[in-house]
């Protein structure tokens, strides 16, 4: 194949991506959505509840919740989230021809959007929505440290696992893209520190203060009071995790560990799939002018996937928490760049046949998944 040529396959390979996609969400749609539906449903009419704030949401506009509004909500979430991280991807990369291949392992890999749609509904994306907007908006002042821990606050009041699977690359995000480059001063390292613990007190006031004070029975008659349709009980037949306590979350994981340990295999090659995108963070992490910038971005590289850890270790959602662990690195790559580098990193090799292969193969991938690979 001549350089022409391949720079066609990877144009062609952001075409059959968006195709791809749309295929996800067409059979996405056929799909019941369980506990994404169920987050609509639950709100605060019985006091201060976790996972709770979209469902209050939902309820100032409509005492009646119809099952597609889980897909026209999620839809416009994952179409804010695909079009910011593509305006990102501009800013921090450009669309030029060398950073083709870059494109196609971020935007058009199975753990990335792709996955969101596959998982349409659930929380995840919130996450990765608040983080690019981050990326987005100017780091100049206490502003972007004020609105990161807006943004982290309604994520944990969205679902208080955010505290392990998004505020840390949140917090990421923020050190790298306004201390290291503003300086820390006493003011804003006490505006940090105070707002990680607020962040941490509310943390736990949703997981020991938001149980459900009603009896079972009486929450699931409240949420078929909320249903347009009552009679599809089967959607709401995950209602119990409302009620489920910290332990038995814990419990069941450990007891899904055999067989949750059996697709270890399938993510290894996914993550190998993904190799030049690896060896592309490495290079510009290598590239940093300043070594303690270095050491910084590996110390919250290694904060971010300790929480990922026991994220693994509490719930066993592990296609999800594995992409979203993929989307975090995504990001925390977009905030290294904004750091200073002695030289210019190699973009990933164009013309490389192998290269492209594994962009094939990456682009042909439609999801991860949501317990088990695929």
């Amino acid at each position: 194949m001549t350089p022409a040529s391949l720079q066609r396959h990877w144009r062609a390979m952001l075409y059959v991506n968006a195709a791809v996609m749309l295929g996800v969400f067409l059979y996405k749609l056929n799909l019941q959505p369980y506990v994404p539906y169920i987050h609509l449903l639950v709100d605060y009419h019985f006091g201060f509840i976790k996972r709770a704030l979209i469902g209050a949401i939902v309820a100032l506009f409509t005492d009646k919740v119809p099952v597609w509004l889980v897909f026209a909500i999620g839809g416009v979430v994952w179409l804010a989230t695909a079009g910011l991280f593509v305006q990102l991807f501009r800013k921090t990369f450009g669309f030029d021809n060398e950073h083709l291949p870059l494109l196609v392992f971020t935007a058009g890999s199975p753990f990335f959007l792709k996955n969101f749609i596959f998982a349409l509904g659930h929380f995840d994306i919130y996450g990765c929505l608040c983080a690019i907007i981050l990326l987005l908006v100017p780091a100049r002042s206490l502003a972007i440290v004020l609105l990161a821990t807006l943004f982290s606050a309604l994520l944990i009041l969205i679902h208080h696992i955010h505290l392990l699977m998004y505020v840390p690359t949140i917090a990421a995000i923020v050190v790298l893209r306004y201390y290291l480059t503003q300086g820390a001063t006493r003011l804003n390292i006490a505006v940090g520190i105070i707002a990680l613990l607020g962040l941490g007190v509310l943390f736990l006031a949703a997981q020991f203060l938001g149980t459900m004070p009603i009896p079972y029975d009486e929450f699931v008659r409240y949420l078929q009071s909320r249903m347009v349709d009552p009679s599809r009980t089967a959607l709401i037949q995950f209602a119990y995790i409302w009620y489920q306590p910290l332990t038995k979350e814990v419990q069941d994981t450990w007891a899904r560990m055999p067989s949750n340990l059996a697709g270890v295999p399938v993510y290894a090659l996914l993550l190998w799939l993904h190799a030049p995108l690896w060896r592309f963070f490495a290079g510009t992490v290598r590239a940093l002018a300043d070594i303690r910038h270095r050491r910084i971005v590996l110390a919250a590289v290694a904060i971010i996937s300790l929480a990922y850890l026991v994220m693994f270790a509490m719930v066993f959602d592990y296609s999800r928490w594995l992409s979203s662990w993929v989307t975090c690195m995504i990001l925390v790559l977009h905030a290294v760049r904004t750091l200073p580098a002695t030289k210019a990193v190699p973009p990933i090799p164009i013309e490389d046949r192998k290269t492209t292969r594994l962009g094939w193969i990456i682009t042909a991938l439609p999801r991860v998944g949501i317990i088990r690979p695929f």
